[in-house]
């Protein structure tokens, strides 16, 4: 692996029975960065993300983890290596209130005062589940869960986080407030991978980019060398009307007809 990746991935393959779900994944991570993976819905982002986390067995390929293959690792023993996953959905035990969900991650630590110290990291971070450490996560608000699910992984301090699309189902402004504690999360020196299907919102904070179309990769290169048109061009390809939803997925804004 060279100089300064933290994650390398090589030739990876998921498989659901006979179904291929990514099929020979290449790309790094350097540390300290984002990458961004972008693609529409049935590309394979959730895919790729569970087969780096252990919640699915790869068919095969490499994953290096500063150095380490972890590729076939179960989860937890890859979470004690330094990679967490903030999954899809608000993985937030909704019956348990907020203290108690913090406290489920506390688990990891082996001393009251490392617990203790995680605790006021995450609330400072978190200001707003300070307030809520008595209410039950099922009550809070969705942008509230993603947070809680986010501080969840952040109590063991990561050396790389998977968030995989923390904007689903949030309002704009909303959306806006967790994109602000993901940048809070890269200034501690945390490596992302920043699941998205919104191009714009990925690109803007992101140093390289994947595409993944089909479960491969469409198009891979840093952040500053294109755009959210660019990448919509070289998804959609010639035939504009057939993919037309599809670059709504991936824009987040509807196609609009052309003006005279």
């Amino acid at each position: 692996m060279s100089s300064g990746q933290l994650l390398s991935v090589r030739g990876l393959q998921v498989n659901y029975g006979a179904a291929q779900a990514l099929t020979g994944v290449s790309f790094d991570v350097g540390a300290g960065s984002v990458l961004a993976v972008v693609g529409a819905n049935g590309a394979g982002k959730s895919s790729l993300a569970r087969a780096l986390s252990g919640l699915v067995q790869p068919r095969s390929g490499s994953v290096m983890l500063d150095g380490l293959e972890v590729a076939g690792m179960p989860a937890h023993r890859i979470r004690r290596l330094g990679l967490a996953h903030v999954p899809e959905g608000r993985a937030v035990f909704g019956t348990l209130t907020v203290r108690d969900n913090l406290r489920m991650s506390q688990r990891w630590l082996k001393t009251r005062p490392a617990r203790g110290e995680a605790l006021e990291r995450a609330l400072e971070m978190f200001p707003v589940l300070g307030r809520r450490l008595g209410q039950r996560a099922s009550t809070l608000s969705g942008g509230e869960q993603q947070m809680l699910s986010l501080a969840c992984e952040l109590m063991v301090t990561p050396r790389l986080v998977i968030a995989d699309e923390l904007s689903f189902g949030l309002a704009p402004l909303i959306i806006d407030d967790v994109y602000e504690h993901l940048l809070r999360v890269r200034e501690l020196g945390v490596s992302l991978i920043v699941i998205e299907q919104f191009i714009q919102r990925a690109l803007a904070m992101a140093d390289q980019v994947l595409l993944l179309r089909r479960g491969t990769v469409a198009w891979a290169g840093p952040a500053g060398q294109t755009t959210a048109d660019d990448l919509l061009a070289r998804y959609i390809g010639p035939d504009t009307q057939q993919h037309s939803t599809e670059a709504e997925k991936l824009s987040g804004e509807p196609n609009k007809p052309p003006t005279n």
